[in-house]
């Protein structure tokens, strides 16, 4: 992980991003690959006959092959372009077939984005919405969610890894146990993509979400995965080009997926920034990443502990490198401010997880999050200013 560094422009600037929970910047890589597309490949896809059309469809293509390799799904027609997470989370919601008093499983800790679009489906078809309990340490409650499965239960969403405190959920059991009853899976991956192998078969996971620009891609583009014979039960969302199989002016029949969910023309560019980032992730190695990142992780958690009136909110057991935290006596929006005019980015807030912030009885938090290319030196840097900042604000 050493030349990491090099290999993001921005920060030869002098930047410390500690912000990858909430955006990743982009390698060069990605960067060369989208202007490049631009400024010589570019064509729209799955529509014309000459060759820079063609060309395009087939890198295009090309890159729904990559991702279900990535995944380890059986196959590319499993791979629906969306974007983002929040796209790919309302898409199952609203193609699903849903009735009145199904029962939909969430948690406590989950990001709006797996909230919202839930209690929305609730007050539009009559579901109703069950929500599993965190302990104090932000870790799933594994009897409770026992206890709410019932044989009603028609889908249980869940985050891999929680955006506000890096609780990795243990979404192996989690799975078992929703089949055991019936229900299917979906698990919310924006935070694990770029962090964490994915087996989606291995899992045995019915719908699998994330967004390219957490992975180091670019914004305006996100995977739903999903398994084949499902998305065959699931009706289009959205009506227009590309998804259709025939239309006439009284009767349309929709294409097979994953077409049947990606009308109109696609992100073709960042399609292609997103291959670029999936081929960067695995030149890294994911099983290096999570260890750097953990090194990282086990490394600040132990410096910040040392700050007099600091607390870390979400201390599990098993976690990625996230570490949100207050400091007693200082607003968390104080002390971002002071730290960005030390270079320093950090998140404060409440993280798009209001529940989980009720739940701990306070408004918001700082968050420091890695990625590859942070080093330990940064981290000594990001405390000893925490440090000189607390001093002036309290």
């Amino acid at each position: 992980m050493k030349n990491v560094r090099d290999d993001f422009p921005i920060l030869k600037e002098g930047l410390i991003y500690l912000d990858s929970a909430a955006t990743s910047h982009k390698p060069q890589c990605v960067i060369d690959a989208i202007t490049h597309f631009y400024t010589h490949e570019y064509a729209t896809v799955h529509r014309s006959v000459y060759k820079l059309a063609a060309s395009a469809t087939e890198k295009y293509n090309g890159v729904r092959e990559k991702l279900a390799h990535f995944l380890h799904a059986s196959s590319p027609n499993e791979i629906i372009f969306t974007r983002g997470t929040t796209d790919s989370i309302n898409l199952v919601a609203a193609a699903f077939p849903f009735h009145k008093g199904d029962e939909i499983i969430i948690s406590e800790m989950e990001h709006h984005s797996n909230i919202v679009p839930w209690q929305l489906l609730c007050e539009r078809v009559g579901t109703v919405l069950k929500i599993i309990p965190i302990n104090d340490k932000a870790e799933l409650d594994l009897e409770a969610y026992k206890k709410l499965l019932s044989p009603k239960t028609k889908l249980v969403a869940v985050a891999h890894i929680a955006n506000s405190t890096g609780t990795i959920n243990p979404i192996e059991t989690i799975i078992q146990m929703a089949h055991a009853h019936g229900a299917k899976v979906l698990i919310d991956a924006a935070q694990s993509a770029a962090h964490l192998s994915l087996d989606v078969q291995k899992l045995d996971v019915d719908f699998l979400a994330f967004s390219g620009h957490k992975a180091f891609g670019p914004t305006g583009i996100g995977v739903l995965y999903g398994k084949y014979e499902l998305l065959e039960q699931m009706h289009p969302v959205q009506g227009g080009g590309d998804m259709i199989e025939t239309v006439t002016l009284e009767k349309t029949t929709f294409a097979k997926p994953p077409l049947r969910f990606e009308a109109g023309t696609p992100m073709i560019a960042q399609v292609m920034g997103l291959g670029a980032a999936i081929d960067y992730i695995q030149k890294l190695g994911l099983e290096n990443i999570a260890r750097w990142e953990h090194e990282l992780l086990v490394y600040a958690t132990a410096k910040i502990e040392e700050i007099p009136g600091l607390r870390i909110i979400g201390t599990a057991g098993n976690k990625v490198g996230i570490i949100s935290f207050i400091i007693e006596g200082v607003h968390h929006l104080d002390l971002a401010v002071f730290l960005d005019l030390e270079g320093i980015a950090i998140r404060s807030g409440h993280h798009c997880a209001q529940p989980l912030m009720k739940r701990f009885g306070i408004p918001g938090t700082c968050r420091i999050s890695f990625a590859p290319f942070n080093t330990k030196e940064e981290v000594d840097v990001l405390i000893e200013v925490l440090n000189r900042t607390v001093a002036v604000l309290l």
